[in-house]
Order: C-alpha cells, then sequence, then structure tokens
C-alpha cells in the first residue's frame, strides 16, 4: 500500500509555547515527530505534517482542557476525531524516560491500544460559561478567606485599645468597623494609626470580594437553572453542586457512556478490595475530587432533611456497615441519580 493510502494515528504533547507531534501507523511504526509553535499558523503545519504521512484517522491529544484547548478546537473544526489522553503511567516512564516526542508517541499508541477513548469536553458552550465563571469565584472565594484570616490576625496584634473594641466582634460587624476607621495618614509611624490603616485596607478588601462573590453567583444561578434544570431540582442539590457536576461531566452526551462510568468520573464507585472470608470495599482514589465533594456535601445534607436516606442509614449500620462505608454506598446512590437528571439536561440542552 503507498504511504499516502496508509491509516496513521496522530499524537500530541501539548506545552504552553510549543507542542510536539507524533505520527505511528496502524502496526504502531514510528513515522516521525516534530515540534510546532502555539498558533493558528502553527496548527496548520502540525496537521498538514501529520496528513503527509498517510489518511488520519484519530489524534490523541494530552491536556484538551489546558495547553491542549487551542489545538484540540481546531482539529475538531477540521471534521478530525480528538481523543483526550491521559499522562503516560510511571512505569512507562521508568522504561523508557521522558521527552517530548516520548510523550507524544505514547499519546498516539494510547489511541491505537484503545486505552485512550475519551471525547474532550466541548469549550463552546454554556457549560463553558459555567466553569470561567466558577474559577473566577473559586479564586475570589480564597481570596476573601485569605482577607478574612489576616483581618482576625491583625485584630489579635493590634494595640490595646484597638483591640478591645473590636475584639469582641461578630465577623460581618468586624469588617464593617474596620472599613469605618479613619486612620491619621499623617502619623503612620506610630502602629495605632498604621495598623488601622491596615485594618482598613483588609476589610474594604473583603467588601469588595464580597459583592464580587454575590454577582458571580447570581450569573452562575441563572446559568445553571438554564442548562440543568431536572438536576438541579434533586433533592440536596444546589447551584453550586450541580455547577460543578456540569463542568465534570462537559457538554456532551455521549461522553457520558454509562452511569458506573460517570460514578468513576467522580470518584465514587467502590473498589472491591475482598481477600478470602473478608467482603468489603475501599475507598476509589480516582476521579474528579471536586465533583466527589460535590456529592459528599449533597448526601450530608439529605442525613439531615432525608428521612428516607436517615432510614437507610439506620438499616445499614444495623447490617454491621461502618459510617464511611455508608457514606460511599450514598454517594453511589446519588451519583446514578445525577447521572440520569444530568444525561436529560445535556440532551435537552443540544435538542437530542
Amino acid at each position: 500500500m503507498p504511504q499516502s493510502a496508509a491509516l496513521v494515528i496522530g499524537g500530541v504533547d501539548t506545552h504552553g509555547r510549543s507542542h510536539h507531534a507524533a505520527v505511528i501507523d496502524e502496526a504502531g511504526r514510528v513515522l516521525g515527530s516534530a515540534e510546532f509553535e502555539v498558533s493558528a499558523a502553527g496548527y496548520r503545519r502540525l496537521l498538514l505534517w501529520m496528513r503527509r504521512h498517510g489518511a488520519l484517522t484519530q489524534i490523541g491529544v494530552e491536556g484538551t482542557g489546558t495547553y491542549g484547548a487551542g489545538v484540540c478546537r481546531y482539529l475538531q473544526a477540521e471534521g478530525l476525531q480528538v481523543v483526550e489522553v491521559d499522562r503516560p503511567d510511571r512505569r512507562m516512564r521508568r522504561q523508557r524516560g521522558k521527552s517530548d516526542a516520548i510523550d507524544a508517541e505514547a499519546a498516539a499508541r494510547s489511541v491505537l491500544a484503545g486505552t485512550a477513548t475519551a471525547l474532550p469536553k466541548k469549550r463552546d458552550g454554556i457549560v463553558e460559561s459555567i466553569r470561567a465563571l466558577r474559577t473566577v469565584r473559586s479564586g475570589a472565594v480564597k481570596a476573601r478567606s485569605a482577607a478574612l484570616n489576616a483581618l482576625q490576625g491583625m485584630v489579635v496584634t493590634a494595640p490595646a485599645e484597638l483591640r478591645s473594641a473590636l475584639d469582641a466582634l461578630s465577623r460581618s460587624a468586624l469588617v464593617r468597623s474596620c472599613a469605618a476607621l479613619r486612620p491619621d495618614r499623617q502619623r503612620l509611624a506610630d502602629p495605632t494609626q498604621a495598623t488601622k490603616a491596615a485594618l482598613r485596607t483588609l476589610a474594604r478588601r473583603i467588601v469588595m470580594l464580597e459583592r464580587e462573590v454575590a454577582e458571580l453567583d447570581g450569573a452562575l444561578s441563572q446559568l445553571v437553572h438554564r442548562a440543568a434544570p431536572r438536576t438541579i431540582a434533586l433533592r440536596a442539590i444546589g447551584v453550586d453542586h450541580a455547577g460543578q457536576l456540569l463542568v465534570t461531566a462537559g457538554e456532551r452526551p455521549e461522553r457520558l457512556r454509562s452511569e458506573a462510568a460517570f460514578a468513576h468520573l467522580c470518584g465514587v464507585a467502590p473498589i472491591p478490595a475482598s481477600s478470602g472470608r473478608t467482603q468489603r470495599h475501599r475507598l476509589h482514589r480516582g476521579g474528579d475530587r471536586a465533583a466527589n465533594r460535590a456529592l459528599h456535601l449533597a448526601v450530608v445534607v439529605r442525613l439531615r432533611c432525608c428521612p428516607r436516606t436517615r432510614r437507610y442509614v439506620e438499616r445499614r449500620t444495623e447490617e454491621g456497615l461502618s459510617r464511611p462505608e455508608i457514606m460511599r454506598c450514598l454517594k453511589r446512590y446519588l451519583a446514578r441519580e445525577v447521572f440520569r437528571t444530568l444525561t436529560a439536561d445535556l440532551r435537552a440542552l443540544h435538542g437530542t
């Protein structure tokens, strides 16, 4: 068969400034590897270079949600099938070493072997908007927490007369009082005046961040209710939980092959750990830990307000299960519920 008619598979190891590409044939032979810049022109050259080696069937790309997002969008727009590839495992790296060419080849081989089958997430829809806003909100919440901790620590070390006036206040009252302080800017060499200025700056930063978080919460509430009305209607699933589960699943319903696969994606599928007469399961430490946290918090709320969940806990406790084991079971059952509603929401979103 002429080389131009041979079926080939590509692999791309992505970085911030450049991408390294490799091409292999159906027998696993390496046909070439090369480096390309991260730009629209670089993506075009990468695709043309791959197609010179034969009929391109699939391309495995590392980091489709980070450094590989741009090249992934370009290749999909060109009608190519892109497969999301995880990092090479440690055993392979111990055997072969580490280089961009080796990683690109490993990405192509994982597609050829069928170990990489996941479709990349879409980056041009409402779920991507939710992800972007959630990222900014998370940063604002962390900054607010850091500012609050700094404010409370500053009060502890403040001069006695200033600390006595602020120490007994609640958090919200403390922020308001510190924001209203009037330090003498001409006497900042005095520790009391300097501390007042520091407290005022921190308090105003907290107020600004709280407004920012509230604004983002309003925008996210609208988007999440629009994207996942069935999921957010579930008991104990709020805007934050539903938003995280949407981001984890992505906007392509075909990514969620089954409810078992979704449970593994969220890290709530218990792993068998039985031996001999001992029959048990252990914690699954893989998957998206943020999705795992969202399901965990929802289960905690259900334990407080759902009679059916409390009855289940009582029954399983009588059977001898520990509290962590019961929590894992509850998260697994909740993942099943969420899979059904989330899949329906995503299909309705795309009219399928």
